[in-house]
Protein backbone atom coordinates (compact mmCIF):
# COMPACT_ATOMS: atom_id res chain seq x y z
CA UNK A 1 0.00 0.00 0.00
CA UNK A 2 1.24 3.27 -0.64
CA UNK A 3 2.81 5.36 1.96
CA UNK A 4 0.32 7.93 1.77
CA UNK A 5 -3.09 5.08 1.88
CA UNK A 6 -1.45 3.88 4.24
CA UNK A 7 -1.44 7.58 6.39
CA UNK A 8 -5.15 7.69 5.43
CA UNK A 9 -6.20 4.24 6.51
CA UNK A 10 -4.24 5.12 9.70
CA UNK A 11 -6.44 8.59 10.06
CA UNK A 12 -9.47 6.47 9.42
CA UNK A 13 -8.83 4.19 11.95
CA UNK A 14 -8.21 6.39 15.00
CA UNK A 15 -10.94 8.43 14.34
CA UNK A 16 -13.83 5.49 14.38
CA UNK A 17 -11.78 4.81 17.91
CA UNK A 18 -12.40 7.88 18.54
CA UNK A 19 -15.94 8.15 17.65
CA UNK A 20 -16.16 4.84 19.84
CA UNK A 21 -14.95 6.01 22.67
CA UNK A 22 -17.15 8.79 23.55
CA UNK A 23 -20.69 9.83 22.94
CA UNK A 24 -19.88 13.79 22.12
CA UNK A 25 -19.45 14.99 18.97
CA UNK A 26 -17.85 18.81 19.52
CA UNK A 27 -17.36 21.08 16.85
CA UNK A 28 -14.52 22.65 18.81
CA UNK A 29 -10.93 21.46 19.02
CA UNK A 30 -8.15 22.53 21.53
CA UNK A 31 -4.70 21.79 21.08
CA UNK A 32 -2.79 22.58 24.83
CA UNK A 33 0.41 23.90 24.30
CA UNK A 34 2.93 24.83 27.27
CA UNK A 35 1.36 27.28 29.84
CA UNK A 36 -1.86 26.19 28.86
CA UNK A 37 -2.67 23.07 31.00
CA UNK A 38 -4.10 24.40 33.96
CA UNK A 39 -7.25 24.92 31.48
CA UNK A 40 -7.85 20.89 32.33
CA UNK A 41 -8.39 21.34 36.24
CA UNK A 42 -11.93 22.94 35.10
CA UNK A 43 -12.52 20.90 32.56
CA UNK A 44 -15.15 17.79 32.77
CA UNK A 45 -13.65 15.29 30.95
CA UNK A 46 -15.55 12.26 29.79
CA UNK A 47 -13.16 10.57 27.86
CA UNK A 48 -9.34 10.06 28.56
CA UNK A 49 -7.02 8.32 25.71
CA UNK A 50 -3.21 8.06 25.84
CA UNK A 51 -2.18 9.15 22.49
CA UNK A 52 -0.37 5.57 22.63
CA UNK A 53 -3.72 4.04 22.67
CA UNK A 54 -4.91 6.05 19.18
CA UNK A 55 -3.57 4.86 15.87
CA UNK A 56 -0.94 6.98 14.43
CA UNK A 57 -0.42 9.58 17.11
CA UNK A 58 3.04 10.58 17.55
CA UNK A 59 5.09 9.97 21.44
CA UNK A 60 5.14 13.27 22.95
CA UNK A 61 8.42 13.80 24.96
CA UNK A 62 8.40 17.48 25.89
CA UNK A 63 8.20 18.35 29.91
CA UNK A 64 4.41 19.66 30.58
CA UNK A 65 3.29 17.80 27.28
CA UNK A 66 0.88 14.71 28.96
CA UNK A 67 0.09 13.37 25.46
CA UNK A 68 -3.59 12.86 25.93
CA UNK A 69 -6.30 12.90 24.24
CA UNK A 70 -9.88 14.31 26.42
CA UNK A 71 -13.19 14.60 25.64
CA UNK A 72 -15.77 16.75 27.66
CA UNK A 73 -17.02 20.02 28.76
CA UNK A 74 -15.06 23.09 29.26
CA UNK A 75 -17.74 26.08 30.53
CA UNK A 76 -20.58 24.22 29.28
CA UNK A 77 -19.51 23.83 25.98
CA UNK A 78 -18.72 20.40 24.32
CA UNK A 79 -15.02 20.03 23.55
CA UNK A 80 -11.75 18.16 21.81
CA UNK A 81 -8.39 18.72 23.94
CA UNK A 82 -5.01 17.55 23.04
CA UNK A 83 -3.15 17.54 26.07
CA UNK A 84 0.52 18.45 24.32
CA UNK A 85 1.89 18.06 20.82
CA UNK A 86 5.14 16.24 19.38
CA UNK A 87 7.59 18.64 17.80
CA UNK A 88 9.66 18.97 14.49
CA UNK A 89 12.93 19.21 16.56
CA UNK A 90 11.81 15.69 18.46
CA UNK A 91 12.90 13.99 15.27
CA UNK A 92 9.09 13.35 14.18
CA UNK A 93 8.62 14.30 10.71
CA UNK A 94 5.76 17.26 9.99
CA UNK A 95 3.63 14.74 8.49
CA UNK A 96 3.45 12.87 11.80
CA UNK A 97 3.13 15.35 14.05
CA UNK A 98 0.12 16.77 12.32
CA UNK A 99 -1.46 13.50 11.83
CA UNK A 100 -3.47 13.86 15.31
CA UNK A 101 -5.37 17.23 13.10
CA UNK A 102 -6.31 15.30 10.18
CA UNK A 103 -7.78 12.68 12.92
CA UNK A 104 -9.91 15.56 14.25
CA UNK A 105 -11.24 16.68 10.85
CA UNK A 106 -12.43 13.10 9.92
CA UNK A 107 -14.11 13.14 13.45
CA UNK A 108 -16.21 16.32 12.50
CA UNK A 109 -14.56 18.99 14.36
CA UNK A 110 -14.91 22.24 12.59
CA UNK A 111 -12.98 24.88 14.78
CA UNK A 112 -9.52 24.65 15.93
CA UNK A 113 -7.35 26.61 19.01
CA UNK A 114 -3.94 26.10 18.79
CA UNK A 115 -1.87 27.31 21.82
CA UNK A 116 1.73 27.86 22.10
CA UNK A 117 4.56 29.33 23.97
CA UNK A 118 6.70 32.19 21.98
CA UNK A 119 9.66 34.41 22.72
CA UNK A 120 8.93 37.98 21.94
CA UNK A 121 10.37 39.88 19.18
CA UNK A 122 8.43 42.70 19.55
CA UNK A 123 9.93 45.55 21.86
CA UNK A 124 6.58 46.04 23.75
CA UNK A 125 6.43 42.72 24.58
CA UNK A 126 6.84 41.68 28.33
CA UNK A 127 7.23 37.83 29.75
CA UNK A 128 3.80 37.00 30.00
CA UNK A 129 1.94 38.64 27.92
CA UNK A 130 -0.56 37.00 25.23
CA UNK A 131 -0.52 37.78 21.81
CA UNK A 132 -3.54 36.37 18.94
CA UNK A 133 -1.95 34.86 15.92
CA UNK A 134 -3.02 37.57 12.88
CA UNK A 135 -0.35 35.79 10.66
CA UNK A 136 2.31 33.29 10.62
CA UNK A 137 6.18 33.23 8.93
CA UNK A 138 6.80 29.46 8.13
CA UNK A 139 10.93 29.22 8.47
CA UNK A 140 10.96 25.68 9.34
CA UNK A 141 12.41 24.48 6.32
CA UNK A 142 9.43 21.99 5.33
CA UNK A 143 6.20 22.03 4.58
CA UNK A 144 3.79 19.23 6.15
CA UNK A 145 1.95 19.32 2.55
CA UNK A 146 5.09 18.23 0.73
CA UNK A 147 4.30 14.69 -0.83
CA UNK A 148 1.59 13.04 -3.04
CA UNK A 149 -2.20 14.01 -2.50
CA UNK A 150 -4.73 11.52 -2.30
CA UNK A 151 -8.85 12.12 -2.18
CA UNK A 152 -10.32 15.64 -2.83
CA UNK A 153 -7.96 17.69 -0.29
CA UNK A 154 -6.03 20.55 -1.96
CA UNK A 155 -2.72 20.65 -2.60
CA UNK A 156 -1.97 24.40 -2.67
CA UNK A 157 -3.68 25.11 -0.05
CA UNK A 158 -4.82 29.44 0.35
CA UNK A 159 -3.26 30.78 3.32
CA UNK A 160 -4.48 34.61 2.97
CA UNK A 161 -6.96 34.22 6.11
CA UNK A 162 -5.04 30.70 7.82
CA UNK A 163 -6.31 32.23 11.25
CA UNK A 164 -10.29 32.98 11.35
CA UNK A 165 -11.21 36.66 12.19
CA UNK A 166 -14.31 35.35 13.87
CA UNK A 167 -12.19 33.03 16.51
CA UNK A 168 -9.76 35.73 16.61
CA UNK A 169 -11.98 37.83 17.57
CA UNK A 170 -13.60 35.59 20.42
CA UNK A 171 -10.44 35.48 21.91
CA UNK A 172 -9.78 39.09 22.22
CA UNK A 173 -13.19 38.94 23.78
CA UNK A 174 -12.12 36.42 26.27
CA UNK A 175 -9.29 38.06 27.26
CA UNK A 176 -10.99 41.17 28.00
CA UNK A 177 -13.53 39.21 30.11
CA UNK A 178 -10.23 37.64 32.11
CA UNK A 179 -8.97 41.43 32.70
CA UNK A 180 -6.27 40.17 29.90
CA UNK A 181 -4.78 43.00 27.58
CA UNK A 182 -4.43 40.73 24.05
CA UNK A 183 -1.89 41.48 21.80
CA UNK A 184 -2.11 40.80 18.07
CA UNK A 185 0.89 39.51 15.91
CA UNK A 186 2.91 37.81 13.75
CA UNK A 187 4.08 34.18 14.72
CA UNK A 188 7.15 33.31 13.26
CA UNK A 189 7.89 29.24 13.35
CA UNK A 190 12.02 27.82 13.19
CA UNK A 191 12.49 24.25 13.57
CA UNK A 192 14.30 24.44 16.87
CA UNK A 193 15.91 22.85 19.20
CA UNK A 194 18.32 25.58 19.53
CA UNK A 195 16.70 28.90 20.40
CA UNK A 196 17.96 31.89 17.90
CA UNK A 197 20.63 33.93 17.52
CA UNK A 198 20.33 37.94 18.22
CA UNK A 199 20.94 38.62 14.49
CA UNK A 200 18.29 36.12 13.75
CA UNK A 201 15.61 37.84 15.58
CA UNK A 202 16.53 40.93 14.02
CA UNK A 203 16.24 39.49 10.81
CA UNK A 204 13.16 38.19 11.81
CA UNK A 205 11.96 41.50 12.93
CA UNK A 206 13.07 42.97 9.53
CA UNK A 207 10.74 40.24 8.35
CA UNK A 208 7.54 41.37 10.05
CA UNK A 209 7.43 38.91 12.85
CA UNK A 210 6.54 39.67 16.40
CA UNK A 211 7.20 36.27 18.32
CA UNK A 212 9.38 32.96 17.48
CA UNK A 213 8.28 29.65 18.12
CA UNK A 214 9.05 26.06 17.32
CA UNK A 215 5.22 24.16 16.95
CA UNK A 216 1.71 25.58 15.38
CA UNK A 217 2.57 26.62 11.73
CA UNK A 218 2.47 22.86 10.89
CA UNK A 219 -0.63 21.98 12.48
CA UNK A 220 -2.52 25.25 10.81
CA UNK A 221 -1.24 24.22 7.18
CA UNK A 222 -3.01 20.88 7.64
CA UNK A 223 -6.16 22.27 9.68
CA UNK A 224 -6.61 24.48 6.46
CA UNK A 225 -6.11 21.96 3.95
CA UNK A 226 -8.99 20.53 5.72
CA UNK A 227 -11.01 22.99 5.58
CA UNK A 228 -11.05 23.54 9.72
CA UNK A 229 -10.85 27.15 10.87
CA UNK A 230 -8.47 28.14 13.05
CA UNK A 231 -7.05 30.65 16.00
CA UNK A 232 -3.88 30.74 17.56
CA UNK A 233 -2.74 32.17 20.97
CA UNK A 234 0.94 32.66 22.01
CA UNK A 235 1.83 33.18 25.48
CA UNK A 236 5.06 35.29 25.95
CA UNK A 237 7.48 33.65 28.06
CA UNK A 238 10.27 35.17 27.15
CA UNK A 239 12.07 37.66 25.11
CA UNK A 240 14.00 36.45 22.14
CA UNK A 241 17.85 36.56 21.95
CA UNK A 242 19.29 40.13 21.58
CA UNK A 243 15.73 41.70 22.92
CA UNK A 244 16.27 41.31 26.86
CA UNK A 245 19.08 42.03 28.92
CA UNK A 246 20.71 38.40 29.62
CA UNK A 247 21.02 34.92 28.15
CA UNK A 248 18.25 32.55 27.39
CA UNK A 249 17.36 29.87 29.52
CA UNK A 250 14.61 27.19 29.14
CA UNK A 251 13.69 27.42 33.25
CA UNK A 252 12.91 31.56 32.21
CA UNK A 253 9.99 29.94 29.87
CA UNK A 254 8.72 27.28 32.85
CA UNK A 255 8.89 30.12 35.33
CA UNK A 256 6.86 32.29 33.08
CA UNK A 257 4.62 29.24 32.67
CA UNK A 258 3.73 28.16 36.14
CA UNK A 259 2.87 32.49 36.78
CA UNK A 260 0.44 32.55 33.77
CA UNK A 261 -0.93 29.31 33.64
CA UNK A 262 -4.19 30.52 36.04
CA UNK A 263 -4.58 33.09 33.67
CA UNK A 264 -4.47 31.17 30.30
CA UNK A 265 -7.15 28.92 31.76
CA UNK A 266 -9.21 31.69 32.77
CA UNK A 267 -8.82 32.89 29.02
CA UNK A 268 -9.47 29.66 27.59
CA UNK A 269 -12.77 28.71 30.21
CA UNK A 270 -13.83 32.30 28.50
CA UNK A 271 -13.11 31.86 24.69
CA UNK A 272 -15.19 28.27 25.47
CA UNK A 273 -18.06 30.01 26.98
CA UNK A 274 -17.94 32.37 24.14
CA UNK A 275 -17.53 30.09 21.20
CA UNK A 276 -21.33 28.65 22.53
CA UNK A 277 -23.07 31.27 23.20
CA UNK A 278 -22.33 32.76 19.23
CA UNK A 279 -22.90 29.76 17.69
Amino acid sequence: MHQKSKANAAVRRAAGKLVRLTRLRPKLAMVLGSGFHEVLREFEAETRVPYCDLPGFPAVGVEGHSGELLAGHLAGTPVLILSGRAHYYEGHSLAEITFPLRVLAAFGITDLLLTNAAGGIRRSFKSGDFMVLSDHINLMGNNPLRGPVEGALPRFVDLTRAYDRRLSALLVKAGKAARLKLHTGIYLAVSGPSYETPAEIRAFAVLGADAVGMSTVPETIVARQCGLRVAGLSCITNLAAGCGPGLLHHSEVIDTVQKMKEPAARLLHNFARLYDETR
